[in-house]
């Protein structure tokens, strides 16, 4: 891959997990390789309740097993959405503590940077869900924003899809072989960023 500036423009994707969310991190992902630009995906989080709810109730505990999920979340969704950890991309992966509209506009501070956010279904509900994000990046945003839809799938073939196993997609000859007997070794499992520090994961954006 060519050199690239440093003063060069990141494209940054908000995941969640969402079919939604997974599409704009194929498309982010896609538009990072075909311009030589670092990945930036970041996975926001909140407590359950919000911050104002935390704080009657504060418990590290809860708020470290909350992080952890959401590191999770953010490997599968590599997993899901790339077959992986890209290994021919600059990839930053961030776990960050915070409504996702407002870092995600944080985060994606230069002009030449790319936003990319998934645009969520049609449905009513779904609507109502994303508007939050959405209105914010679009109101804030300092850069381009790059809104991806989700793919349409047949009713019932999402959940179909989500209790499938990778080695379920293996040849006789491949399971013979081993291959695909254990989850990517060495896959990144925590934060790449001193912002999010000391915080915990829960609901993520």
């Amino acid at each position: 891959m060519a050199a690239v500036a440093e003063n060069q423009g990141r494209v940054v994707v908000g995941v969640s997990g969402s079919l939604g969310s997974l599409a704009a991190l194929r498309r982010a992902a896609a538009e990072a390789r075909s311009s030589g630009r670092v990945l930036l995906a970041v996975l926001a989080w909140t407590p359950p309740g919000g911050e104002t709810g935390y704080r009657r109730a504060p418990c590290p505990q809860l708020a470290k097993v909350w992080e952890d999920g959401a590191v999770q979340t953010l490997c599968t969704a590599f997993e899901e959405g790339l077959g992986g950890r890209p290994s021919d991309l600059r990839l930053q992966p961030l776990v960050v503590r915070a409504e996702a509209g407002r870092v995600l506009c944080e985060l994606a501070d230069r002009p030449d940077d790319l936003l990319v956010v998934g645009a969520g279904r049609r449905g009513a509900l779904a609507r109502l869900s994303h508007a939050g994000v959405s209105r914010h990046v679009l109101a804030h945003a300092g850069c381009p924003v790059l809104a991806v839809p989700p793919v349409e799938l047949p009713k019932g073939v999402e959940r179909a899809l989500r209790r499938l196993d990778p080695a379920d997609f293996l040849t006789a000859g491949q399971r013979t072989a081993g291959i695909g007997s254990g989850r990517e070794s060495g896959r990144w499992s925590g934060r790449e960023s001193g912002r999010e520090s000391g915080r915990g994961s829960a609901r993520s954006r």
